[in-house]
């Protein structure tokens, strides 16, 4: 996959002194997105307010070939306000999208993605101390080995396309004679 990296990152690469960063876009239907930075503090980007979590976030190594592997992701949330934790264990977040970021901090700050993908399967352990919650994250590439199941009826076809006639008569072609060619005799 082509990747276009913005100016902004191009252009703090080759600063003396650069702050890199990664950055967590947690997209759940309801208006609780989760933004969340790997710097302190809260960081005004793109109209969005990421909250810093300074080293309480950790990201898996986010691997990438030319064979079309599917390889997911973990991220490790630590040190879980009770905000977060019921909103965890209340909102659906399987397939929700999860993108992650790399970001830097020169003169500007940008961010380019690195990853995106469905949240699969949250893990939360708790302790009297803190909560952590462990998320893998599936690569959008499962959805070309996920089954499409469409069947070749005309209750189905109507369903994707109402009014579509096109299969009503398939069930009368089942049992009927046809006779090829010329007739005998």
């Amino acid at each position: 996959m082509t990747r276009t990296i913005p100016s902004v990152v191009l252009n703090a690469l080759d600063e003396d002194v650069i702050s890199p960063f990664f950055a967590v876009e947690l997209l759940f239907d309801s208006p609780n997105e989760i933004h969340l930075w790997t710097g302190v503090g809260d960081l005004d980007y793109d109209g969005k307010i990421w909250v810093g979590t300074g080293n309480l976030l950790a990201i898996s190594a986010i691997e990438e070939g030319s064979d079309l592997a599917v390889k997911g992701a973990t991220l490790t949330f630590s040190g879980i306000t009770t905000e977060i934790l019921s909103l965890a264990l209340a909102e659906p977040y399987q397939g929700r999208v999860c993108n992650i970021y790399l970001g830097v901090t020169s003169d500007e700050t940008a961010l380019t993605q690195l990853f995106s993908g469905y949240m699969d399967q949250m893990n939360i352990s708790e302790s009297a101390d803190e909560a952590a919650i462990e998320l893998t994250v599936e690569n959008r590439l499962i959805d070309l080995e996920r089954p499409r199941i469409a069947r070749y009826t005309s209750a189905y076809q109507k369903s994707v396309y109402p009014g579509d006639l096109g299969l009503d008569f398939v069930e009368d072609l089942q049992d009927k004679e046809i006779v090829w060619g010329r007739s005998v005799g």
